[in-house]
């Protein structure tokens, strides 16, 4: 019989209980590094994948890919500890990279390339202060230009699956919450086990921590995080994660189907208060059309107006500012 090669997290009395739900702004940010670098791979993330990767190239990101090394079976961890909040920002979380022990960030080169560290990571080695800032600032800069802009639909996507898995774990208990996971995950109503895994086979007993659930979009599979000094976590990618890129044309025209097609152009137009003259000389309507258009926004309470002078401007009300940045 061929042996199993699973991580094997050990459940007690109270690890149930103490199970809970994170959302990791670094787990993502580690994900895009590899779907990034083979695109091919990761088909749901096409239409990100097309946007985002002009905005990197050319970036400076030489830690970042050391820390994030391709075709391995262990990986460093310092870059992407388990978040200790529910749902923390990322510039706590770059933080927290930030002041990572020096002993833990060699520690943890070291375990994960037994054979010897390679050239690219020795700064890590040699002059740990320095070579975490610079990491911290690729980290910063790769975030800003590949997640930042879409981080607001994959968290809310993340923190809806987390309030759909919870509740289940707490309603009907482990075999619902851990039942799709992943492909390679089973539950005994002791034992979560993952399998098969590219990390050499462990048995985690918990005792009494539980576990960290980390939902991810980016994510690839199942990753046991079991290392030390960090408590035990597991990254999972939830299932429907390709309706996450909605291209902005997609939700453009969804708002014009809610609101009508001129009306959605008047409220995205308004992104400054505008006459209705200024709005007919932009869209090329008649002044008397668009008149018509923003008194129903208006009477919708998406827009408000002001008089100023002889003119009289609109502008978007948070309502309507909630419509746009929605779409």
């Amino acid at each position: 019989m061929t042996p199993r090669r699973s991580i094997d997290f050990v459940f007690g009395e109270d690890d149930l209980l103490r199970t809970r739900f994170a959302v990791s702004p670094l787990t993502e940010l580690v994900a895009a590094t590899y779907v990034l670098r083979h695109p091919q791979r990761f088909p749901p993330h096409r239409r990100w994948v097309e946007a985002a990767a002009p905005r990197v190239a050319g970036m400076r990101l030489d830690l970042l890919s050391a820390v994030n090394p391709l075709g391995r079976t262990t990986w460093p961890n310092f870059n992407a500890p388990p978040p200790i909040s529910p749902n923390p920002r990322i510039e706590d979380e770059l933080a927290r990279v930030a002041a990572t022990d020096p002993g833990v960030v060699r520690a943890d080169l070291e375990r994960a390339y037994p054979e010897g560290v390679p050239a690219e990571a020795m700064p890590f080695l040699v002059d740990t202060g320095p070579a975490l800032a610079e990491l911290v600032a690729q980290m910063e800069a790769f975030w800003a230009a590949a997640l930042q802009p879409w981080w607001e639909r994959m968290s809310a996507f993340l923190e809806s699956e987390i309030a759909a898995r919870a509740r289940r774990l707490v309603t009907t208990g482990g075999a619902a919450a851990f039942a799709d996971l992943d492909p390679t995950a089973a539950w005994d109503g002791r034992t979560l086990s993952v399998a098969p895994t590219r990390m050499t086979p462990r048995t985690v007993t918990l005792g009494g921590r539980g576990l960290l659930l980390l939902p991810s979009v980016l994510a690839f599979g199942a990753w046991p995080r079991i290392e030390t000094p960090w408590e035990p976590a597991l990254t999972y990618q939830p299932p429907g994660i390709g309706d996450v890129w909605v291209r902005e044309a997609d939700a453009e025209t969804a708002l014009a189907d809610l609101i009508g097609r001129r009306r959605a152009r008047l409220l995205a137009a308004l992104d400054r208060p505008r006459s209705t003259l200024e709005l007919a000389a932009g869209t090329g309507w008649s002044p008397g059309g668009v008149s018509t258009h923003l008194g129903v926004l208006l009477r919708a309470g998406l827009v408000a107006r002001r008089r100023s002078g002889r003119e009289v401007h609109y502008s978007r009300t948070a309502t309507g500012d909630a419509l746009v940045a929605g779409a």
